[in-house]
């Protein structure tokens, strides 16, 4: 009844007034600014046109790979707007490059995991697009993300301090709590569409006490932060509720306590902040820092041209450290346009937000949103010391197949937010 009620709902809407972008002009300039970017690494001696084969076979897969997604969603599904995807395959190709100058080898697991992304992306679309399906697996998921971190707890390996990855075997590694933001987002959404009982409330503090207590004994302080901030975001998608406020209140405790417990470790971590540039931090602790933005500020607005900056000889310059790298060889204007394309990501959700068909896509969309703006803010000014370094990944950019996989995963809650995804009438909206 309540899928008939919804689709009724659906055909009664006014179409869509909001034009989408004309998809095939945008894709096509993407198209030759990523050619533009991965000649400079493909092409080793242009005199002498030596090429990189195999530089070239992961960007012509990955450049097939944005061409084919968007010729058969417009064929098949018939959809006309594809704005997040087109961030994202910016985003995305941004990454490929800087990770093609600072670690080329990375290049094929993240070529995989771009590939095992956009198959996820599709999916969770399609998931989404039915809300009752979708609450159905609130609480699987919620349970399934508990036993994926408590299973880090016993299977996972200490790496630069944080028991936050699983390696199996010497060549595969992966990060559990990457996916379990996908599935925190879900059920935080799912939970808090209605409120109307006690233990649904309950439900979800206890969910995300459990998520971020974990993070905090795997030691990985930064996804904890990240996973706290969305928390706050999700209960004040809510605001004007007594028990909404409530439960800001409940993980604002929460957040207090935990970090009171663990305070030695944080100190340490703190010790280099606002120091990186005094005598003995700059060749120690601040290293790292300090030659990120020694990189920025010699990259200038356009910086020096992939593979001729510094910063990517820096160890995890292909992982924490790559927007510098970004920075230093693709100029100051592009860390900025990387920047502002995390803040159209809020924009376009808070702006679908008001023709969503329910609460669950609105604050499915502004959470994820807000995820990934909050971990790219950690990560720049992180990197930047304008706060504490925790060591958290850029989104899309940093090298990293979990990542990768995760973010182009929470791309679709902006994309279901989008009423337009799930029309197969566009009203007034003309096909291109």
């Amino acid at each position: 009844m309540a899928k008939k009620a919804e689709d009724k709902a659906l055909k009664m809407r006014k179409p869509h007034k909001r034009r989408p972008l004309k998809t095939i002009p945008m894709l096509i300039l993407l198209t030759a600014y990523q050619l533009y970017l991965f000649s400079q690494l493909t092409v080793t001696n242009i005199k002498e046109l030596e090429i990189n084969y195999t530089m070239l076979v992961y960007f012509v897969v990955f450049i097939a790979a944005e061409w084919l997604y968007v010729i058969l969603m417009r064929a098949i599904a018939k959809r006309r707007n594809f704005e997040i995807e087109l961030i994202g395959f910016f985003l995305t190709g941004i990454g490929f490059a800087a990770i093609g100058s600072a670690k080329p080898d990375g290049l094929l697991v993240q070529t995989g995991a771009f590939l095992l992304g956009l198959i996820g992306f599709i999916v969770l679309v399609w998931i989404l697009g039915d809300n009752e399906r979708a609450m159905k697996l609130r609480l699987p998921l919620g349970i399934l993300a508990i036993l994926i971190l408590v299973a880090n707890i016993f299977l996972g390996s200490d790496i630069n301090g944080a028991r936050n990855w699983i390696v199996i075997g010497n060549a595969i590694s992966i990060q559990p709590s990457e996916f379990v933001k996908i599935i925190f987002v879900f059920v935080g959404a799912a939970t808090l569409e209605k409120l109307q009982t006690s233990k649904n409330l309950y439900m979800f503090i206890g969910f995300s006490a459990a998520c971020v207590g974990v993070l905090f004994i795997l030691k990985d302080f930064g996804t904890a932060v990240i996973f706290f901030l969305t928390f706050l975001l999700i209960a004040f998608m809510r605001s004007g509720d007594v028990r909404t406020i409530a439960l800001a209140l409940a993980s604002a405790a929460l957040g207090g306590t935990l970090i009171a417990m663990f305070k030695t470790t944080v100190k340490n971590r703190l010790a280099t902040y606002r120091h990186v540039w005094e005598p003995e931090m700059i060749d120690g602790k601040g290293f790292q820092q300090t030659r990120v933005l020694i990189g920025i500020a010699s990259g200038g607005l356009f910086g020096l041209g992939l593979g001729k900056g510094n910063v990517r000889d820096v160890i995890f310059s292909s992982t924490d450290l790559i927007f510098g790298v970004v920075c230093e060889e693709l100029g100051f204007i592009t860390g900025m346009a990387i920047l502002a394309c995390f803040m159209l990501f809020a924009v376009y959700a808070i702006r679908n937000a008001r023709t969503s068909r329910s609460t669950f896509y609105s604050i499915g969309a502004t959470a994820a949103a807000g995820l990934l703006l909050f971990q790219a803010s950690i990560n720049i000014f992180g990197v930047t010391d304008v706060i504490p370094f925790t060591g958290v990944t850029l989104p899309f950019i940093s090298r990293g197949g979990s990542s990768m996989i995760s973010c182009w995963a929470l791309l679709a809650f902006l994309k279901a937010g989008d009423a337009r995804t799930y029309l197969t009438t566009y009203g007034e909206i003309k096909k291109k």
